[in-house]
């Protein structure tokens, strides 16, 4: 069912515990996962993939590096330029645990907030809040330890909290030195110190992960938080060829053919000077785009962290590799789709949120959906007034006859519109003719251009007629004019026609369809 989203927030607004307890039979249905479809990959992580069976086939072995390192590596490795590294780091803090006591103030509170006040219950909650401040207990287990001190309903126990220690709702952050990597390279030093005495030279390794800038703002070229993939090559006769070599061959297994390599002019202090590299790259035709950042790292740095031979590291911007592989000009768009990118469903898409509003579940109804759909091929031209047989058999625990028919004088079975075919072209649904309407533009286009989607008109009716027969045995039903998806038994998801209208779409099945269709219940 859907949610009934202003009410809820007005009752939540008034109890939040009531509304809470209340609104939890809203959720929770039959089940709604269904198998059988294939899900489409985030173009960012195909680009994670490839870059990934890259560096694995060129003898790299994946790390997972960490994510939060200290204040004290960036001035390790970068020296007396660290500041300015620093500034565009996220740092990260932590929720003080308070000290609270239990008095007099602190015990009517308890009662009016419906817990027990005696000695015993009181002494277990100093323990439990004790053992919080020490650490013992996680803040997302707290409410429920109080709920076992207190031997109360958890509702009863976040009340207490709230009620009789207020202190915990004023809480400020307390900062930390630790912070969040802006650079792969901040986790590679304390890596390569980790494993310089544990692996056979050269050690070749890498990973792919995020990086955490403190961007003024995100924009077309600029992310808070972006992908790098990142490696590293420790080895006493490591040089910078070695970086033109990796980069030049996993740009090439992207697909891009033409790399250009220049040293930058000033060299960042964690790499020894004269060593960094950036690599250009492009595709066709296209504007020439820094991908690639390499260099050796400094003798400073690495003594600094223990380390005791050289170490070339290669580091890449997957977002901007993505980018370009994909034609993105955005990377909030290319990164976060669903805030950013123009929604777009393909006619293929599109065409999946074609449903039918009726369908036989039995084999015996299946099988009478074939047989009329036959009955009326076969017999389709044939002059009315006329009936024929369709079909006779058990359905739904019932022997029926199945019939279908025309009774109006001089026409034909069935209307010249029954077996137009549903077609979905550029943001529209449209019912094409097996031949005809040539000179209409669109229904051309559709039929040269469109998805074809299998469904006829004739195929969803009866789909209809089989499912009603077997609810019912004894069914009439006669389609006429088509105007409506529903006419034929169709109906498109709220989310196909959601892109329909926002795209300015159409649906047009309009046409004189004229299937019939009887069955009648017999000993």
């Amino acid at each position: 069912m859907r949610i009934n989203i202003k009410e809820i927030l007005e009752r939540a607004e008034r109890d939040f515990e009531g509304c809470w307890r209340e609104t939890g039979s809203l959720v929770g249905g039959k089940g709604a996962y269904r198998a059988g479809r294939k899900g489409s990959p985030h173009v960012l992580m195909e680009t994670i993939n490839r870059l990934r069976e890259a560096y694995l086939d060129l003898g790299f072995d994946e790390v997972v590096n960490p994510m939060i390192v200290d204040e004290a590596d960036i001035y390790k490795q970068y020296g007396s330029e660290a500041p300015a590294i620093l500034d565009r780091c996220y740092y990260l803090a932590t929720l003080p645990r308070p000290d609270v006591g239990i008095g007099s103030k602190e015990i009517e509170a308890i009662r009016r907030a419906g817990g027990p006040v005696d000695q015993q219950s009181l002494e277990r909650l100093r323990v439990t809040l004790h053992d919080y401040k020490k650490g013992r207990i996680d803040g997302d287990d707290l409410v429920e330890k109080i709920s076992e001190a207190l031997n109360v309903e958890d509702t009863v126990a976040l009340k207490v909290l709230n009620e009789a220690f207020p202190q915990f709702s004023r809480l400020e952050p307390i900062p930390t030195k630790q912070l969040l990597r802006s650079h792969m390279t901040s986790a590679w030093f304390l890596t390569c110190a980790a494993v310089q005495h544990k692996l056979e030279r050269p050690i070749m390794l890498f990973s792919v992960g995020l990086r955490a800038r403190r961007e003024q703002q995100e924009d077309a070229k600029h992310l808070k938080f972006h992908h790098a993939a990142s490696s590293v090559i420790m080895d006493e006769e490591v040089s910078v060829e070695d970086g033109k070599v990796v980069a030049g061959e996993i740009l090439k297994r992207l697909g891009f053919k033409d790399v250009r390599f220049e040293r930058k002019k000033i060299t960042a202090k964690y790499y020894a000077p004269g060593t960094e590299y950036e690599v250009f790259a492009r595709l066709g035709g296209s504007d020439w785009f820094e991908v690639v950042d390499f260099g050796l790292y400094s003798p400073i740095a690495l003594a600094r962290y223990g380390i005791e031979f050289p170490v070339l590291n290669i580091g890449i911007g997957v977002e901007r590799v993505a980018a370009l592989l994909y034609g993105y000009n955005d990377v909030r768009e290319l990164s976060y789709p669903q805030f950013y990118g123009e929604w777009i469903l393909s006619d293929a898409a599109l065409a999946r949120q074609i449903r039918f509003l009726e369908e036989p579940v039995t084999e015996e109804g299946r099988a009478l959906e074939r047989a009329i759909v036959r009955a009326i091929e076969e017999n389709r031209d044939a002059k009315s007034p006329c009936e024929f047989l369709a079909y006779e058999g058990i359905v739904g625990g019932r022997r029926v006859v199945v019939k279908v028919f025309e009774p109006d004088p001089n026409v034909k079975l069935v209307g010249p519109a029954a077996f137009n075919e549903v077609v979905v072209y550029n943001a529209n649904i449209l019912g094409v003719p097996e031949r005809g309407m040539e000179k209409v533009s669109l229904v051309e286009e559709a039929r040269e251009k469109g998805v074809r989607t299998g469904i006829r008109y004739v195929d969803a009716i009866a789909k209809a007629a089989a499912a009603r027969v077997e609810r019912e045995g004894e069914v009439e039903m006669r389609v006429r004019m088509a105007k409506l998806l529903s006419d034929i038994n169709l109906r498109l998801t709220d989310v196909g026609m959601r892109y329909i209208t926002g795209k300015g779409g159409k649906i047009d099945v309009r046409g004189p369809v004229f299937v019939g269709v009887y069955s009648r219940v017999v000993p």
